[in-house]
């Protein structure tokens, strides 16, 4: 197995979410079930307003950019208001179904989630390691930041209302797919500036291959991080680990 990276150089973490921080089934079977239910409510009374007509719009453009054969893509309306909202829900439960990783659509989600973090009906869910990791990173002197498709509203939410407590306390930045791809190199680099870090000072985790090999060749380090629910690896160029208690104990 390849070797941890070396706990001197690294100055900051930077995390994925679903599947490293927290359960891919609290993601797949809370958060997503969440936001298709109240989608329909929440653009109706919501359209015209900041925010969420900005979305529509960001919608519209990507619903236009689609190919038109693409399997099951619904049709697309707007010229009247009504027409334009049932569109929306129906191109927004489309690109759901297929777990697109559309910033117009995370954005949404990610308002729709802020009424039921609010409400209390949402909990953010982390793994239990998560919390003394969190802790022991920073006592380290080490910075964290979050990487996730998810919007960085959506991310300030899980951990704000997390059942273990508000773990924002502990986090420095935040970053959605507007900093990139994650399966961009580019959106690694763009990061590291953005954290006032040398690339091989920040050590990326995720479930993901394809996201630690691009933030590999951004020189950043890697780990592969295995959770409960994850299917074993075969081979790979990234050490694993499958609790945060393994890295800078």
């Amino acid at each position: 197995m390849a070797p941890l990276p070396d706990p001197a150089r690294i100055r900051a973490l930077l995390l994925d979410i679903e599947g490293t921080t927290t359960p891919i089934a609290f993601v797949h079977e809370v958060l997503f079930p969440f936001a298709s239910a109240y989608l329909e409510q929440f653009l109706r009374r919501n359209r015209d307003r900041p925010g969420a007509s900005d979305d529509l719009k960001a919608l519209a453009t990507e619903r236009a950019a689609e190919p038109s054969e693409a399997a099951g893509l619904p049709p697309w309306r707007d010229d009247r208001s009504d027409e334009l909202v049932v569109s929306a829900i129906a191109y927004a439960r489309w690109l759901m179904a297929r777990d697109r990783k559309s910033t117009a659509l995370k954005s949404l989600q990610g308002k729709i989630w802020e009424a039921g973090y609010r409400s209390g009906e949402l909990r953010g869910q982390v793994f239990p390691d998560v919390p003394r990791a969190f802790a022991r990173w920073r006592s380290q002197g080490r910075g964290i930041a979050i990487f996730s498709s998810g919007s960085v509203l959506a991310q300030r939410l899980l951990f704000g209302h997390c059942t273990q407590g508000d773990l924002t306390p502990f986090i420095s930045a935040y970053f959605d797919t507007t900093s990139g791809p994650k399966i961009s190199a580019q959106s690694y680099r763009r990061i590291a500036v953005a954290l006032e870090c040398a690339p091989a000072e920040i050590v990326f985790l995720s479930d993901v291959g394809a996201e630690l090999e691009a933030a590999r060749s951004a020189g950043l380090e890697t780990l592969l991080c295995v959770r409960p629910g994850s299917a074993e690896p075969g081979s790979t160029a990234d050490p694993i680990i499958h609790t945060f208690d393994e890295l800078f104990p």
